[in-house]
């Protein structure tokens, strides 16, 4: 169970620590807008757009992820085979995240169904 809550805690971390790269587009943007950072990051490109689009789909993914973890701690179903879906899923997001940097399309959407699969592995370990 240990294994599981740290990669639910790493992957509570992911979307805070993709807004990084994020905060660095906007501040090459002409400085970090805070009083209207959605719209300067709408007017991101390259780089900054897909940063953008990685921080928002670590917060999509978690929803998946957490509830999977949930349900199966409230089953008491917390397998080994669920720690380890755990940690590839973690895996997949932040190999996710480096690939959607770099604009590696293909190999990301793989990331991107190996971390899926593996959130959808653990719900399943409830039944």
């Amino acid at each position: 169970m240990q294994t599981l809550l740290i990669c639910l805690f790493i992957a509570m971390l992911l979307p805070y620590l993709a807004k990084g790269p994020v905060a660095v587009a906007m501040a090459k943007l002409g400085g970090y807008d805070n009083a209207h950072p959605r719209s300067q990051q709408a007017q991101l490109t390259g780089v900054g757009a897909r940063a953008l689009a990685g921080h928002q789909n670590a917060f999509e993914s978690l929803i998946v992820f957490g509830i999977s973890c949930l349900v199966v701690l409230a089953t008491d179903n917390v397998t080994p085979l669920v720690s380890t879906l755990a940690i590839v899923h973690v895996i997949a997001r932040v190999s996710y995240h480096l690939l959607y940097l770099k604009g590696i399309a293909t190999m990301r959407s793989l990331a991107w169904f190996v971390g899926i699969f593996s959130a959808f592995g653990i719900f399943f370990q409830a039944f």
